[in-house]
């Protein structure tokens, strides 16, 4: 079924002694003036990570193949993971209506778009989705360095220490952020596909379907990454402003509108400027919606929203 309704929100990820997205040196990504920060690709992994633990056709996502000549482990690329997934490769005397159907069956494309440039396909597609930047709205945030012991002599050392054994060397860093709150603004459009629908048979353009399965890893996508430098981290807080078919509401980022604070051990997100934006145009929205972590997060001033409790989803009286 067609979804013909835009949707403006954030997505709310907290991390505790974890590192939800580090940069090159490992340390918590930041902008020039140190605000710590995660990426949309952070975001987007864990929600590609979650379609595709849950049997979803993921097409942009890091898999594996054993080398033909080496037999060594490599990563597939982009003309060999559409094989992979397809089952059929791009071939050059394709037609571009076969390669559009088979990347709009895979439910990242199917959100977020897409730029394939393989065997003279040049196909881009703005997604309906878009996801901006993640700040940090915690101030207190601090990046703490553990050191890590090899239980593994390092081979390169022939030393022997002044206990008389070979030395067993410390061979790393684990650097984490003690506490980090990162909300995430997001739109959907989905008239974005709607030039495709002429141009691919059976393509009805952006679906109720894929917009629900955006949903359902917007709530639970982080919670469920449960990496090693990801456990910690989990979603705690959600918008969805759902605006009424047919609606032109367009709205800005949301996140600027959050205040974030910290009393004691429970995080606060006052919505005060957020319901003062969306007021004037109460006849455009179909639906406000917060999902919170009920035990350790409070959001306040959230009289026009309904408010649901994130795990079982129902609602916070």
């Amino acid at each position: 079924m067609k979804f013909r309704k835009r949707v403006y929100g954030v997505i709310g990820i907290e991390s505790t002694m974890a590192n939800w997205n580090a940069d090159f040196s490992g340390r918590p990504k930041s902008t020039m003036s140190g605000q710590v920060f995660g990426s949309d690709k952070a975001l987007k992994y864990a929600i590609k990570h979650y379609w595709a633990e849950n049997g979803e056709k993921v097409l942009y996502i890091k898999s594996y193949m054993l080398g033909k000549k080496t037999g060594k482990l490599i990563p597939r690329d982009l003309t060999e993971r559409y094989a992979y997934l397809f089952g059929e490769e791009v071939m050059k005397d394709d037609g571009s209506a076969k390669v559009l159907a088979n990347l709009f069956s895979a439910i990242d494309v199917m959100n977020f778009g897409a730029t394939f440039a393989v065997n003279k396909q040049n196909i881009g597609l703005t997604g309906v989705v878009q996801i901006g930047q993640g700040l940090n709205k915690y101030e207190d945030t601090k990046t703490e360095i553990q050191d890590i012991l090899s239980p593994f002599r390092n081979s390169k050392k022939e030393e022997v220490n002044d206990s008389g054994q070979k030395d067993a060397s410390s061979i790393g860093k684990k650097i984490i952020s003690d506490e980090a709150h990162y909300f995430y603004p997001f739109s959907v459009n989905p008239y974005n596909y709607d030039p495709y629908v002429e141009l691919v048979e059976g393509f009805e353009g952006y679906t109720e379907e894929a917009y629900q399965k955006f949903k359902e890893a917007a709530l639970l996508s982080a919670t469920a990454l449960n990496t090693n430098s990801k456990s910690g981290c989990a979603n705690e807080f959600a918008l969805f402003i759902t605006c009424k078919e047919g609606s032109k509401l367009y709205l800005p980022q949301l996140d600027n509108y959050l205040v974030y604070k910290k009393t004691g051990n429970k995080s606060i997100v006052d919505l005060v400027d957020v319901a003062a934006l969306i007021e004037p145009y109460a006849t455009e929205i179909e639906q406000a919606e917060i999902y919170y972590d009920p035990y350790k997060l409070e959001a306040t001033s959230t009289d026009r929203f309904e408010l649901k409790n994130l795990f079982t989803k129902e609602p916070v009286k």
